[in-house]
C-alpha cells in the first residue's frame, strides 16, 4: 500500500466501524466511539506504517513527535457531539505530514464516502454565496464579513463536513476563527488543497503541521477565485 491508500484504508475502516457502533448505540456512544475509531487507525499505522509518529486527538502525544520527518495526524471522530445525537455531520481525518513537503496523504471519511487527495472540487451553478461555519462556535464577527461579501451563513458541524462541502461545490467557503487543533484541519486541508482550492489562515498565512504545539488559531478554505476578496474583507472588518 502506498501512503494514499494507508489513509483510505484507515479512514474509511474507522467510519465503518463507527457507522455499525451508532447503529447498535451503546451508553455514552460518543467516548466509546472516539476510543474504539482511534484504537482501528492507531492499529492499521502500527502494522504498515510502524516507524512513522503519529499525533491523534485520542492518544497522548509524544515530546520526540516535532522531530520526525514523518507523522500521521489524526481525528478519529470529528463532529463527537453530532455523531453521538445521531447527527450524520461528522468524519474521520487520517493524513500523513512529511518534512519538507507538507500534507502529502490525506482521508476524510464521511459517513457515506471517503474522500482522498485527488478528488475534483465541483464548480458551483447557483448564484448565491455560502460560507459554512461552526454550528457550535460561530466566529466573532463573521455576519459582518458575509455582509461584506453578500453571503450566507450556513451552520453546520465538523470541519471535515464543511470543508468537504466546499470540495463537492455545496458551498463556496469555510471560514473559523476561534482555535482548531492539527487534527481538525490537516486531512481536510490536504484533500482540498490537491483539489486545487485555497487553504490558508484568515489573515492569508501558510497553514503549519506538526508544531510542538499543534494549535491553529483559524481557517480558511475556499474557491480559489474567492481567496483575496474574503481576505480582503476579513481584514478591512478586522481592522
Amino acid at each position: 500500500m502506498d501512503d494514499a491508500a494507508v489513509a483510505e484504508a484507515a479512514a474509511g475502516r474507522a467510519a465503518a466501524l463507527l457507522t455499525a457502533l451508532r447503529a447498535d448505540n451503546p451508553p455514552d456512544v460518543g467516548a466509546l466511539a472516539d476510543a474504539e475509531a482511534n484504537a482501528a487507525i492507531l492499529g492499521m499505522l502500527a502494522d504498515l506504517r510502524p516507524r512513522d509518529a503519529v499525533l491523534s486527538e485520542e492518544s497522548p502525544d509524544d515530546p520526540a513527535r516535532p522531530q520526525a520527518d514523518r507523522v500521521w495526524i489524526v481525528d478519529p471522530l470529528d463532529g463527537t457531539r453530532e455523531y453521538a445525537a445521531g447527527v450524520p455531520e461528522w468524519a474521520v481525518h487520517v493524513a500523513l505530514w512529511e518534512r519538507g513537503a507538507g500534507i502529502t496523504a490525506a482521508a476524510v471519511a464521511l459517513p457515506h464516502r471517503v474522500h482522498v487527495r485527488g478528488d475534483l472540487a465541483v464548480p458551483p451553478t447557483r448564484s448565491d454565496l455560502r460560507i459554512v461555519i461552526s454550528a457550535s462556535r460561530p466566529p466573532d464577527g463573521v455576519a459582518d464579513l458575509a455582509e461584506r461579501v453578500g453571503a450566507r451563513l450556513v451552520p453546520m458541524g465538523s470541519a471535515g463536513v464543511k470543508t468537504m462541502a466546499v470540495l463537492r461545490g455545496d458551498a463556496d467557503a469555510y471560514f473559523h476563527t476561534g482555535g482548531q487543533w492539527e487534527w481538525d484541519s490537516a486531512a481536510p486541508v490536504g484533500v482540498a488543497v490537491a483539489a486545487g482550492l485555497h487553504a490558508s489562515r484568515v489573515d492569508g498565512s501558510p497553514l503549519r503541521y506538526n508544531q510542538p504545539r499543534p494549535y491553529l488559531p483559524d481557517l480558511l478554505v475556499c474557491r480559489p477565485e474567492l481567496a483575496d476578496r474574503l481576505l480582503t474583507a476579513w481584514a478591512r472588518r478586522a481592522g
